[in-house]
């Protein structure tokens, strides 16, 4: 599904989305949040492309209620907006990733096909911004408050070790394969970390995990 109000955006986003999806792929395209939450609510979808910025309301706001009502359905933001409250507000929502519009079509097109992979695709002016937030958030807490967040995450070790795989950013099918694990599990156990960090999304819990001294 594509969320985009602006009708040239829309039907761009929608042939780049063909293009690397099956044959018999489902690809719907939608201008605001409620048309969006109806076929949410009548058809299950893989992927849902949101822009932040809707006639009715923000699209974050959106993918907040998707982790509810639709958790099946992965959320990448595309928009043209690269405030550092608007990241951060997407990836703590659970979007999965964070494109720019401004992109070329090749740039879009590869980050995509990163997502079809397992990965999660963040654009690196976004990537960069993150990361300059980060030490910020890690400064934070108190060190109490840091090992009360660790005794509270209570990871096992396995699951330890595959947040690390995600940090350094292996796909679900890279994990199964260096781990010697079905990718089956490699899901069971991101999302038992997701409900430990309180999280949505990959790149959340990255964010989180560091935060919380978890992670290097």
């Amino acid at each position: 599904m594509v969320i985009e109000d602006d009708p040239v955006v829309r039907r761009r986003i929608s042939r780049l989305v063909a293009g690397i999806a099956e044959p018999d792929a489902r690809i719907v395209d939608v201008d605001c949040l409620a048309s969006a939450r109806s076929s949410l609510r009548e058809h299950p979808f893989a992927l849902a492309l949101v822009d932040v910025q809707l006639p009715d309301g923000s699209g974050i706001d959106l993918i907040a209620w998707m982790q509810q009502h639709a958790p099946g359905t992965q959320a990448v933001i595309v928009s043209a907006w690269a405030e550092e409250e608007i990241i951060l507000a997407g990836v703590r929502a659970g979007a999965v990733g964070y494109l720019l519009k401004e992109r070329d079509d090749a740039e879009i097109l590869m980050s995509l096909k990163s997502l079809r992979e397992g990965g999660a695709p963040i654009d690196p002016m976004i990537a960069r911004r993150i990361l300059a937030l980060l030490p910020a958030a890690m400064a934070a807490p108190a060190a109490s408050t840091t090992r009360e967040a660790r005794q509270e995450a209570s990871l096992s070790d396995r699951e330890r070790e595959i947040l690390g795989l995600v940090a350094q950013g292996f796909s679900n099918r890279e994990m199964a394969d260096l781990l010697s694990l079905s990718r089956l599990t490699i899901e069971c156990h991101t999302k038992n970390i997701y409900r430990k960090l309180a999280v949505g999304s990959r790149t959340a819990a990255v964010f989180e995990a560091r935060a919380m001294g978890l992670l290097p």
